[in-house]
């Protein structure tokens, strides 16, 4: 019998990502203390595990959980009077871009990328400060969705917690986020940041649909 293909989510190690091999998920995490990391059965749910938050994963089973009719309605409904963001990655790191939408109509509001070296993180990451810089200047008092809680910490932070080291491949990308690190540190801001609740509403409406 073939064996069962598994992937690795690191959120916390030497390398944060997805790996698809215990030995390169083992490279990431030895030696780092209290490095946080769990298999998964399948890629797409190794994704929406790793742009989430560990605590929400850790000693859990590995199937999808089924929100009871009680959870959902203490979630409620998105509010529409919104902007999402997201990012996508091929490989981690990847090319990657990003991208800002309304969140009732799906019009693409900004897009960046795709850049050839970069990761999720960052990508949402950059979507964020990008929304909120956009929001700003707009003048408007929309709040903005995330479906990162990384990225969302990240921002309130005002730090690009990335071990990604800086290359002649992805200097663009890191002009962009000295970019948003100068911003989030010059500017204030009211807008809201709020997790996007996946597994209540679905993917978010930035999502690039790549699954």
């Amino acid at each position: 019998m073939a064996k069962k293909e598994k992937f690795y989510v690191v959120w916390e190690g030497h390398r944060p990502g997805i790996y698809m091999s215990w030995d390169d998920c083992k490279a990431a995490v030895k030696g780092f203390a209290n490095a946080k990391y769990k298999s998964f059965d399948s890629f797409d749910v190794a994704k929406k595990a790793y742009k989430g938050d560990y605590e929400d994963y850790k000693g859990k089973s590995k199937a999808k959980k089924i929100l009871t009719p009680e959870q959902l309605s203490k979630i409620g409904e998105p509010n529409l009077y919104s902007i999402a963001v997201d990012a996508a990655s091929s490989g981690n790191p990847g090319k990657m871009e990003y991208r800002g939408v309304d969140t009732q109509t799906e019009k693409q509001l900004f897009h960046q990328g795709p850049f050839i070296e970069g990761t999720n993180n960052i990508g949402e990451f950059l979507a964020l400060v990008h929304g909120l810089a956009y929001l700003k200047k707009k003048n408007s008092d929309r709040i903005i969705y995330s479906d990162s809680r990384i990225a969302i910490g990240w921002v309130k932070q005002k730090s690009c917690r990335t071990k990604l080291k800086r290359t002649s491949k992805n200097a663009e990308m890191f002009e962009l986020v000295d970019r948003a690190l100068q911003w989030l540190k010059s500017n204030t801001y009211t807008t809201k940041i709020v997790k996007w609740e996946t597994k209540a509403w679905g993917e978010i409406p930035a999502d690039f649909g790549r699954k």
